[in-house]
């Protein structure tokens, strides 16, 4: 199982709310990558689906937890923990994503759970902490 986690919005390393600062602390950052995937604003946050067409990909960063408790506070965060009702808004999947430097790993990654045919679509791929205005 892996220890690597792609996160894309608010947990980014630019971010400045609190679990960003938290995973900064507790993992060990391995730098940017991308994921094949299409990114929508859902409300102050972004949400991923996977996708297959070879120009679409959301960027993001890739740490290695240390911390197996750190998952489940985040899997919280996402509303995808143990005690959370289903359908949740996130699911954490293992996804292949592709580091900056090359090669490509699996990690972790919370993959938007609902429809997404009524939010916008952020084609860049990339959210950042002026999106979540």
């Amino acid at each position: 199982m892996t220890d690597r986690l792609f996160v894309y919005g608010t947990l980014m390393r630019s971010s400045s709310h609190a679990l960003a600062r938290e995973l900064k602390q507790r993992a060990t950052y391995e730098g940017p990558a991308r994921y094949n995937g299409r990114l929508y604003r859902v409300t102050h946050y972004p949400g991923v689906i996977a996708s297959s067409a070879p120009d679409e990909w959301v960027f993001g960063d890739v740490y290695t937890v240390h911390d197996r408790e750190l998952l489940t506070e985040l899997d919280r965060y996402e509303g995808c923990g143990p005690d959370d009702p289903e359908p949740t808004p996130y699911l954490r999947l293992l996804q292949p994503v592709i580091l900056s430097s090359g090669p490509q790993v699996e990690a972790w990654i919370y993959i938007y759970n609902r429809p997404v045919d009524r939010l916008k679509r952020i084609v860049s791929g990339r959210f950042s902490d002026s999106d979540m205005a």
